[in-house]
């Protein structure tokens, strides 16, 4: 066995069962060639499991459910993390996370100032897509999902269903960050927005 492979096999054993690595994480300990060829020998072996390209699991069990693996949205987030970069859900993902559609996308689109990519793991695919550092600058929770929303849908012939769940959702925002970031979405999404709030 040779070094890489006892030094990742070393760094392993420290690590908790459930946990994302990354190929990225044992830069320093060899070339990209030995860290591949000694991650492929481990999930070979069981050790781990390859769920994208340079990303890996550490497997975890649970008596009842059986093998547990980390949801879509965390393995966005653990990427996001692991390269310094925001990232904010956006498009159907957006419309879905508000509720505004039961449909589960095949397809996670996040919004980043992080380099743009598709990571695909199994059906689905998380894409980072870049945007500008306004779009970022969004710091409601719940009011960023609805600028990033109204994109995806439009403000015209909007479903009064859709309509009054978006009315409840903007009351539901601190106010604060809610004028803020209407200040910052589009012309178009702001009018609407404010439209929204004076049927309040």
């Amino acid at each position: 066995m040779d070094v890489v492979h006892k030094e990742i096999e070393r760094r392993l054993a420290k690590s908790r069962k459930g946990q994302l690595i990354f190929l990225s994480d044992f830069r320093d300990i060899g070339s990209q060639a030995a860290i591949k060829m000694a991650l492929s020998r481990l999930s070979a072996e069981g050790k781990i499991k390859r769920i994208a390209h340079g990303i890996y699991l550490i497997p975890k069990s649970d008596p009842v459910l059986g093998e547990v693996y980390p949801s879509m949205e965390e393995i966005a987030e653990a990427v996001a993390k692991k390269e310094q970069v925001k990232i904010k859900p956006a498009g159907a993902y957006a419309l879905h996370k508000l509720g505004l559609t039961t449909q589960v996308p095949m397809r996670l689109v996040y919004i980043t100032d992080g380099t743009p990519r598709q990571i695909k793991i199994g059906k689905t695919t998380i894409k980072f897509k870049a945007t500008t550092r306004k779009k970022l600058a969004l710091e409601g929770e719940i009011s960023s999902l609805i600028v990033q929303a109204l994109e995806e849908l439009g403000t015209k012939n909007i479903e009064p269903g859709t309509k009054q769940r978006i009315k409840e959702l903007l009351l539901k925002e601190d106010q604060k960050k809610l004028m803020s970031d209407i200040k910052l979405a589009p012309v178009q999404i702001s009018d609407y927005l404010y439209s929204l709030l004076k049927e309040q």
